[in-house]
């Protein structure tokens, strides 16, 4: 899971940062920044050495995903949005909520706990990767994304605690969360706002 997650989403960051004219420096540093921010930001929760800061083959797996978006970006117009991008996305998403509700059941978290750090490990390096590019993170304002995350660690506490299988458990978070954000792209899905919810109660109430 650790592995798709890393190479998916260092090429969702690298064609971000292509889209804005980085140069390859840039882009490989928004790259592999969405790979990992989240998974370190997820080992710190729990009391662990970075997994990023043990191995180099994480960093190779990262510079793959990287190498993917330069590439996509010589063949295709607009990488960040062509269905290939949209796809990895999802996948990457799910299985970094996978990752982290994995590592926050073994580090002995509740269920809050579990959810929380699966959605952080899922939509923090997005995050920190819209920090880079200048913008607000997206996930904040737009798209059904994050939310996708939070369905997934509940998916896998839900079946942990029913006493499901850990592998079970994980094939159910990354299927719930990868199916929400496929059908979530697919017709346009949005959280409501306050302006919304604002001019329901005007509707509701007969007010103009």
């Amino acid at each position: 899971m650790n592995t798709v997650g890393l190479v998916a989403f260092a090429l969702v960051g690298s064609t971000k940062a292509v889209r804005e004219e980085f140069d390859l420096f840039g882009v490989a540093v928004v790259g592999l920044a969405m790979a990992f921010a989240g998974g370190v930001t997820r080992d710190l929760l729990v009391n662990r050495v970075p997994l990023a800061l043990q191995s180099p083959v994480e960093i190779a797996l990262g510079l793959v995903g990287v190498g993917l978006a330069v590439g996509l970006s010589v063949v295709l117009r607009s990488a960040d949005t062509h269905p290939i991008t949209l796809v990895a996305d999802a996948i990457g998403l799910a299985a970094f909520a996978t990752t982290g509700a994995i590592v926050a059941t073994d580090a002995g978290a509740s269920a809050f706990g579990v959810v929380a750090v699966a959605t952080i490990n899922a939509v923090g390096g997005g995050a920190f990767a819209d920090i880079l590019l200048d913008r607000a993170p997206f996930i904040l304002f737009d798209d059904f994304y994050a939310t996708c995350a939070v369905l997934g660690g509940a998916a896998y506490w839900t079946l942990g605690a029913l006493g499901g299988l850990g592998g079970a458990a994980a094939a159910g978070c990354a299927a719930v969360t990868v199916g929400t954000r496929l059908i979530a792209v697919a017709y346009g899905w949005e959280l409501p706002t306050a302006g919304w919810v604002e001019d329901l109660v005007d509707h509701v109430t007969g007010e103009r």
